[in-house]
């Protein structure tokens, strides 16, 4: 393991929200829409948690019953919750999801406002930040205040306690003014960031370069000691400082990709926080196995619908090794 004394492997900061998932019709013909848990910093450490991992979130929900939902599914999967705020004045996140007959989805956001973004600084639980091994955000928190400021302070705090920073952009047009807007509020976190997982169509995004190997080496150039591009059904691209390798996925039969990247993601910073190696002298062939076992994860994911509840157990992804 990764030689200092933690309390949790993976404290994560963002939204928490509700997944409505389409379901089909009823006999009426009405939609029909599933409840589940969602939000990609709670997947990823839901992901860990059942690896084995010690994770803890921090963020904003509403006191209604979407919020209890979401802070009791946490903590059923031994996510700790002291750093969850649940607010009166707030209603919790939701996001309506459909999908494709190829398992892929479209989002519609209620989040105006929703509880996430009305994180404040000073709500920020810093002891489970210090007390883990791995800090991770996505940028859902950066679209408004106060939870932009919240976030920085929270980088901050990571930062002096020379704590791994993750981060993963999930960029999410509906939720931002603009493209323009969005890239720069991305970009932001960029200086502060060692390890980073974008999908193939951020890369162009963030970076203005069109081939994702020249965009990886761009991210690194910039500071960036990891790199991880995720490129759906064709596996991953890896790059560090003896840089860029692909990874195979596994091949798998697809019902809802919805939490795919961050269960893919939460068995890479896993493999990580276990590891005793500082994140720069890791090598190219042991980050390569370490998205081996995220796509191993995010194969089986696929197979399930909704994200939390189909977040893959230890045994689960162990076995799926051995089958390939």
């Amino acid at each position: 393991m990764i030689k200092s004394e933690k309390l949790f492997d993976v404290t994560a900061l963002g939204e928490v929200l509700i997944d409505f998932t389409f379901q089909g019709y009823n006999q009426d013909g009405q939609r029909l829409f599933a409840q589940n848990a969602g939000g990609a910093p709670a997947n990823v450490l839901v992901s860990i948690a059942k690896l084995g991992g010690k994770t803890a979130f921090i963020g904003k929900v509403g006191n209604d019953m979407h919020g209890n939902f979401l802070k009791e599914t946490l903590e059923k999967h031994s996510v700790n919750t002291d750093g969850m705020i649940i607010d009166e004045k707030y209603f919790t996140t939701l996001a309506f999801v459909s999908l494709t007959t190829s398992g892929e989805r479209s989002f519609s956001f209620a989040r105006k406002a929703g509880a996430d973004t009305k994180l404040k600084k000073e709500e920020i639980n810093s002891d489970l930040i210090k007390n883990s091994k791995i800090f991770h955000i996505g940028s859902l928190s950066l679209t408004n205040e106060p939870s932009r400021t919240a976030t920085f302070s929270a980088i901050k705090i990571a930062k002096d306690n020379n704590i791994i920073l993750s981060y993963d952009p999930n960029y999410r047009a509906s939720l931002w003014k603009n493209e323009k807007t969005a890239i720069k509020n991305m970009k932001s976190v960029l200086p502060f960031v060692d390890i980073m997982k974008i999908s193939d169509e951020e890369t162009e995004l963030l970076t203005g370069i069109t081939d994702i190997e020249g965009a990886a080496k761009a991210l690194f150039d910039k500071g960036i000691k990891v790199i991880v591009v995720t490129l759906g059904d064709k596996g991953a691209y890896v790059y560090c400082k003896e840089g860029g390798t692909f990874v195979p996925p596994y091949k798998c039969d697809v019902v809802d990709t919805t939490g795919a990247g961050d269960s893919f993601w939460g068995g890479f910073l896993y493999k990580i926080s276990q590891f005793d190696k500082k994140i720069d002298e890791l090598s190219q062939k042991e980050l390569a196995d370490f998205a081996k076992f995220g796509n191993a994860l995010a194969s089986l994911c696929v197979k399930k619908r909704g994200a939390i509840p189909a977040m893959p157990s230890f045994n689960e992804v162990k076995n799926r090794l051995k089958i390939n």
